[in-house]
């Protein structure tokens, strides 16, 4: 089993984190933009990542993979069966894919992205802007939807953890520090998701890749 793309995407990492909670072995194929590799082309048709590759079977994106995932190796469950539970796992996932990594992209794109990859400066007026406006209140709903477990949806890890976990890693790499007073448990939540041993390895990786080790 393959898997096409980087660990600095947080869709990437999100599907390396999930494998790693259900101890599926796969290689990583490091993939970066604009690839012409023709079977990450072939699972990816839209050069979306990541993209698996499992024998003659290939997918794309970090929800299918996962869910793909669930079936093959239904324990431990990241995905729950209970009706509201799956519910809220699915919207959890669905809110941090996409309002939670728009809130912040220009400042991880700008301030990570263009100068450390693209080997050009980034537009800084943009990443200031959504650090003061788009952030600020896709964090604070954040803060409230954290349960007193520690968890986002009951008191066991869940796609909906590992979902918010992942995209919290690329904000820190952007040079944004949660203020502790303000979000207590967006604080206590990261802190305690990146340091379990699915997370850790990568989060050692990303910080020693970014000089922040």
């Amino acid at each position: 089993m393959q898997v096409y793309g980087m660990s600095m995407s947080p869709f990437v990492r999100k599907v390396m984190v999930a494998a790693a909670e259900k101890g599926i072995a796969y290689e990583l194929k490091p993939t970066g933009l604009g690839s012409t590799d023709p079977v990450f082309l072939a699972a990816s048709p839209f050069r979306k990542m990541p993209a698996l590759v499992d024998g003659d079977f290939s997918l794309a994106d970090s929800t299918a993979i996962v869910h793909y995932f669930e079936a093959l190796h239904p324990e431990p469950a990241l995905i729950p069966t209970e009706a509201r539970a799956r519910g809220k796992t699915i919207w959890v996932e669905e809110f941090a894919d996409t309002i939670l990594v728009a809130a912040f992209a220009p400042m991880f794109f700008n301030r990570v992205v263009a100068p450390k990859f693209l080997g050009r400066p980034g537009d800084m007026a943009a990443a200031d802007k959504a650090e003061a406006e788009a952030l600020p209140p896709v964090l604070a709903y954040l803060e409230t939807a954290i349960g007193d477990s520690g968890h986002m949806v009951g008191d066991t890890l869940t796609l909906a953890d590992i979902a918010v976990a992942s995209p919290l890693l690329n904000l820190s790499h952007a040079g944004y520090t949660l203020d502790a007073d303000r979000f207590p448990r967006i604080v206590a939540f990261a802190a305690a998701m990146h340091a379990r041993p699915s997370f850790a390895p990568i989060v050692a990786i990303e910080r020693a890749m970014l000089g922040q080790a």
